[in-house]
Parts: C-alpha cells; sequence; structure tokens
C-alpha cells in the first residue's frame, strides 16, 4: 500500500557539503554557502526575482522581470499581470516548487508593491516563505 513518503536529498545529510551560495555576498571569504536544499532553493528564489529576463547569460528568459514593472501604473490589473508572469515563469524554472499562495499587493501611500510568495518543496514536506518590497 502507497503513503505519502517524503523525499530527504540526499546531499541534505552531509553536514559538510555545500548545496549553494547565499544571498546577499557579503561574507567575510568568497561567498557564504549554503547547507540545505531549503536554503538552496530559498537563495535560488531570491535571485530569480532579482534578476530580469534578458540579464541571464545563455538563459535569456529566466528571472522575476520585476524592474519592468517598476515604472508602470499600480493598477490591478498590472498587479494582476504581474502576479501572471511570476506564476508561469516558477512553474518553468522551479518544478520542485509548489506556490501555496501567491500575493501581490500594493501599498498606494508608499508607492510600493509587495511580493509574498509562500510554497512547498515538493515530496519533501519543508515549506518557506519570500516577501519583496519595491
Amino acid at each position: 500500500m502507497a503513503f505519502g513518503a517524503k523525499q530527504i536529498f540526499p546531499v541534505d545529510k552531509k553536514p559538510g557539503v555545500a548545496v549553494g551560495v547565499s544571498i546577499p555576498f557579503n561574507a567575510p571569504a568568497v561567498f557564504k554557502s549554503t547547507y540545505t536544499t531549503k536554503d538552496a532553493i530559498k537563495n535560488n528564489l531570491i535571485n530569480f526575482f532579482l534578476t530580469d529576463q534578458p540579464e541571464r547569460y545563455l538563459n535569456p528568459n529566466f528571472g522575476g522581470n520585476l524592474r519592468a514593472f517598476l515604472f508602470q501604473q499600480i493598477t490591478n490589473n498590472e498587479l494582476d499581470n504581474l502576479k501572471e508572469e511570476i506564476q508561469d515563469q516558477l512553474n518553468i524554472f522551479f518544478p520542485n516548487v509548489l506556490v501555496d499562495q501567491l500575493n501581490v499587493d500594493s501599498i498606494p501611500d508608499l508607492n510600493q508593491v509587495s511580493i509574498v510568495l509562500k510554497y512547498s518543496i515538493r515530496n519533501t514536506g519543508l515549506t518557506d516563505e519570500i516577501t519583496i518590497t519595491f
């Protein structure tokens, strides 16, 4: 009988093996490393949001493209377009990330847009949240 077994990434069982690079790049050495898959995926998502689409060499479609919306009018239509664009790009570039909740809200008094992404990692039961305000 099948049941909902949780997957543990093999590299997470090795405490001295780095999985990825942490953002921001402000470690005393070259880079600060991440040692769990959960932290690596979170930093990859932050990198995704901070990257514009033609910016990544050999992968020009990668990126959240948030700067394209930076000087647009903050309307419900623009917020819906941004939310749809983020959802589509996450489905393409992060197939192991399940979006539990994606909120794109405006803060008109401060002229800001807030993005809150609550996600889980497929087959692991791990969840996390990212908040970006621009």
